[in-house]
């Protein structure tokens, strides 16, 4: 029933059918909450314009009866983005576990006593034209099906989610400082360490020399913080300026805010772009993610690695690139829609594709 519905609400948007905010409310949200199980009669159970603090609120969902549980604002198809200061606050202080904001089209979760500013409290961003049905019904049932509501479940799983979200966060934010930390405070005794696990597995102790210079190759972390590489002779630069300037480069690789780092193909440029953007700005990764819109089935860059070819589990599993955040990247990409996820990339980050950025995806 909710697949059904979800499916003739689609194209309702799509065909301009819900032209104001009386018209969300009725023939999206009411009919949508009527299919997960809601007693759309019942004022005590669902109320429209609740009280809180005395502020109105479109809807609350309530359970006990009277007690909300949920609080549903609505606005007008295209109007839906950014959350209200003040319904947080009411919601906040009223004890009110998760808000939705919604334009019928896009449903926006959050966590009100979340921690961070209200970007930061997001649970999930739905957009019902773009995401797969299937997804969409997944969703709204995991956090808005009655019975769910009612025993804790879809309260709990929201709050599930918004904590993978804020570790997520965390652990991005925390990673390059953790890193300076550890280079200032014995860089030599991390090199020694993983000389010495070498020599413990294959009875060999690499020189330290070399451990550099694997860390350099092989970590972009340590590389950007601790260990930059040598700057390029004379003649290599003016070659790679020269081609620069002749707009191409001159390799596979990626010319990124003044410094050019070549790489074995379009993949890997994909990947590395992506991890320097998020090296440089630590809430990157989850600005790329919380966009509405991704590919047409697919999201280009997840917290769950399911979700990036939510059609395609096998996909999922052979063409996804962890992120040194804990995020997930797809990889079965074109080299033209490898273009498109780092232009993409680029509006996000504030880069300017084409002068910041350039590419050489090779051939």
């Amino acid at each position: 029933m909710v697949k059904h519905d979800i499916e003739e609400i689609r194209q309702g948007l799509r065909d301009g059918a819900f032209q104001s905010e009386a018209a969300v409310t009725q023939g999206i949200v009411i009919r949508l909450l009527q299919s997960l199980g809601w007693p759309q009669f019942d004022p005590r159970v669902v109320t429209h314009q609740y009280v809180l603090n005395g502020r109105r609120v479109d809807l609350a969902l309530c359970h006990p009866p009277n007690k909300a549980r949920i609080l549903i604002e609505v606005k007008k198809v295209g109007q839906g983005t950014g959350a209200e200061r003040q319904l947080f606050e009411y919601a906040f202080h009223a004890g009110v576990p998760l808000v939705v904001l919604t334009d019928g089209a896009e449903w926006n979760f959050f966590v009100p006593a979340g921690l961070g500013d209200y970007s930061e409290r997001s649970v999930y961003k739905l957009d019902l034209v773009e995401r797969e049905v299937e997804e969409s019904v997944r969703r709204l049932e995991r956090y808005l099906r009655f019975d769910s509501v009612c025993s804790g479940a879809a309260l709990s799983a929201a709050q599930v989610d918004y904590q993978d979200i804020a570790r997520a966060r965390e652990i991005s934010q925390t990673l390059p400082r953790a890193w300076l930390k550890l280079a200032d405070d014995g860089y030599d005794l991390l090199l020694e360490l993983l000389a010495e696990r070498t020599e413990s597995l294959c009875g060999y102790k690499p020189d330290l020399d070399t451990v550099t210079r694997f860390l350099a190759d092989n970590i972009q972390l340590v590389t950007a913080l601790a260990h930059p590489p040598p700057r390029p002779t004379p003649q290599a630069a003016a070659q790679v300026s020269a081609s620069i300037a002749g707009g191409s480069l001159p390799a596979t690789g990626f010319f990124l805010q003044g410094a050019f780092s070549a790489c074995r193909n379009a993949r890997e440029v994909m990947t590395s772009v992506i991890e320097r953007l998020a090296d440089q700005d630590p809430t990157f990764l989850q600005k790329f993610v919380s966009l509405p819109r991704h590919g047409r089935t697919r999201r280009y860059v997840a917290i769950n690695r399911s979700e990036l070819y939510p059609d395609r589990p096998d996909l999922a599993q052979e063409y996804s690139h962890q992120l040194r955040s804990g995020y997930w990247l797809g990889t079965n990409y074109s080299r033209r829609q490898i273009e498109q996820i780092l232009e993409m990339a680029c509006d996000v980050a504030g880069v300017r594709y084409g002068t910041d950025l350039k590419l050489n995806l090779g051939t």
